[in-house]
């Protein structure tokens, strides 16, 4: 039932990733994007890593597609333009694709002759726990990549707001200032009308 699993996850996962990249509509595409992210979840689930699967769904689905769907609205994106070039680097595209497999094919023919990998994966203990583990990995040996990280993250929010926020043409603004600065002379007119009787 797990292999049975993994296939349908796998499946969908990679119809997902390749809606991604032939996608017209960015929108579409970052909606395809988090269906992956579901599926990557539940691969990691099959892998008994609970953690880095509920990490995966509330940091990249319930954060950052948020905020790239945030930013992917509010720019004016010419997509027939962004389409043009795309052809470009089609080649380049395949070639790196032919290297990801390249690389798998390595890895799971490696497993196969048995040269470091077990073809059965060891039980874990009832006591084990993955968040203590990457908890202590992370915080310990890989700190500096993680304070490295985190800051590469908040330079993207930081840059993300300022995209946002850039001045367009014909847009009204508030100048709160000027509007508690009136006076009642410059807003309040008295005219004397005259009346007349029919």
């Amino acid at each position: 039932m797990t292999e049975i699993l993994f296939y349908i996850f796998s499946a969908i996962l990679v119809g997902a990733a390749v809606g991604v990249i032939t996608s017209r509509n960015p929108v579409h595409s970052a909606l395809y994007l988090v269906l992956a992210f579901f599926q990557s979840a539940a691969l990691w689930l099959l892998l008994e890593a609970e953690f880095l699967a509920i990490v995966l769904v509330l940091v990249y689905v319930g954060a950052v597609m948020v905020l790239f769907l945030f930013v992917v609205m509010m720019l004016d994106i010419n997509v027939e333009e962004m389409r043009e070039g795309f052809t470009r680097y089609v080649w380049f595209g395949a070639a790196v694709a032919v290297g990801v497999v390249a690389e798998i094919w390595y890895v799971l023919t490696q497993r196969s002759e048995g040269l470091g990998f077990s073809t059965v994966p060891e039980s874990l203990p009832a006591d084990y726990s993955s968040a203590t583990e990457l908890g202590a990995a992370l915080y310990t040996e890989h700190l500096y990549a993680f304070e490295i990280a985190a800051f590469i993250l908040l330079v993207a929010i930081v840059a993300a707001i300022t995209l946002t926020m850039r001045k367009r043409p014909g847009l009204k603004v508030q100048d709160i200032s000027a509007q508690v600065a009136v006076r009642r002379e410059d807003r309040v007119r008295l005219e004397k009308v005259e009346t007349t009787r029919d």
